[in-house]
């Protein structure tokens, strides 16, 4: 890895131990896990690495091999509120781990990420990885779901990003061929085996050339839409509702929406219909993971990709693009936009015996249409994956 390469550059040593974290891709369950939905997930063989060694200080000093600027802080003085950079989430991973245990050690550690940023949670990789090295040289061992809910406050209380638990459930819970189904609403899941009848497949991630920040996007407001939903609905019908931050369209019925979507602004409406049809997606999608069949599984995943544009309202022209091409494109079972969707990537699930035809037609039509992304633009060849090695907190 170059981030071994960089350590040893820098240190003029080799590093203690190398950090990994896979990204993530959510075929089925976008943008419902903040409403405690359901959703369909696979860690891949593509991530974040962090190269380390244990700083006896107790400071951090981090580099990393996508960003030029060095941070540096102590494992108990981290910053109150984020810095505004690269590293907001190292300082993130630490202060929560910080703030339920004690902290000697720090870490020089060099950074690398194997894919673009942007759509397939590369945040939480970045938190979850530093989380596993810092808790290693400080010899903690973090549980599965601990690390889940810690990366994720990480992201809500310091870098600003409601999100749900989607990414850092997939990074953390997922196995190699087998499919993550999670409910999100009291965090039971399962893993189930690719069948022994399931076509072979493959995935493929389309970077659009576009970096995207979910802080700074439209992210945070679908939430609010969200929930504003919810309210209404609940209150439409009459049923008990409470503080708004706490509010879900899981704790809607299907009936309700139903009965009172048109009363709703159109902008919640969508919000919600998305939510219903996604959460259905969902559950049909691990039946059909379940008979084997790829087909009628990609094919949800483009209904799905459908509903985010129309319904969710995400997406940029450069994604929509990827997403029309990939429609037509021979040999792709099924395919969306991967993450949030506001810039990005796109994911899609491939036929293996077609998959360098498919980048190829893919390629050509997409920089046929945005020929000054040629350069920025990748597409990259991708298996399922473990998720993190948290060294004996399975």
């Amino acid at each position: 890895m170059r981030c071994e390469e960089k350590y040893r550059e820098l240190y003029e040593k080799d590093p203690e131990a190398v950090a990994f974290c896979p990204y993530r891709i959510a075929p089925l369950g976008a943008h419902i896990d903040h409403q405690l939905g359901a959703i369909n997930g696979f860690a891949i063989d593509k991530g974040i690495y962090i190269a380390y060694g244990k700083k006896e200080s107790g400071i951090c000093e981090i580099r990393s091999l996508q960003f030029s600027k060095r941070a540096q802080f102590h494992v108990n003085d981290v910053p109150e509120e984020k810095v505004g950079d690269w590293a907001d989430h190292c300082r993130a991973a630490c202060k929560m781990l910080g703030e339920k245990y004690n902290l000697r050690y720090g870490i020089s550690a060099v950074i690398e990420g194997t894919l673009p940023i942007g759509g397939l949670s590369s945040s939480a990789s970045v938190i979850i990885a530093f989380l596993s090295a810092l808790a290693k040289v400080n010899k903690l061992s973090l549980e599965p779901w601990e690390t889940i809910m810690m990366a994720k406050k990480a992201e809500n209380k310091y870098v600003g990003v409601n999100c749900g638990k989607l990414d850092q459930s997939c990074e953390v819970l997922c196995r190699k061929d087998q499919l993550l189904y999670l409910d999100c609403l009291d965090d039971s899941y399962s893993l189930i085996k690719k069948p022994d009848n399931m076509k072979p497949f493959k995935f493929i991630v389309f970077f659009s050339g576009l970096e995207r920040s979910l802080a700074s996007s439209a992210y945070n407001l679908r939430q609010d839409e969200c929930k504003a939903a919810a309210y209404y609905l609940l209150a439409y019908a009459g049923m008990d509702y409470g503080k708004f931050k706490d509010t879900v369209l899981r704790s809607v019925p299907r009936a309700v929406f139903d009965e009172y979507k048109d009363r709703l602004p159109v902008s919640f409406k969508r919000r919600a219909a998305h939510f219903f049809t996604e959460y259905e997606r969902a559950q049909k999608g691990l039946e059909a993971w379940k008979s084997g069949d790829i087909e009628a599984y990609g094919q949800l995943v483009f209904e799905s990709g459908r509903s985010s544009i129309e319904n969710y309202e995400c997406g940029c022209p450069e994604l929509i693009t990827l997403y029309n091409i990939m429609r037509e494109t021979k040999g792709i079972y099924g395919g969306r936009f991967s993450g949030a969707g506001f810039k990005g990537c796109c994911m899609a699930i491939v036929d293996p015996d077609k998959a360098d035809e498919v980048i190829e037609g893919v390629t050509t039509a997409y920089l046929k249409v945005y020929p000054q992304l040629e350069g920025k633009y990748v597409a990259a060849i991708c298996d399922s994956a473990n998720g993190v090695d948290l060294g004996g907190g399975r």
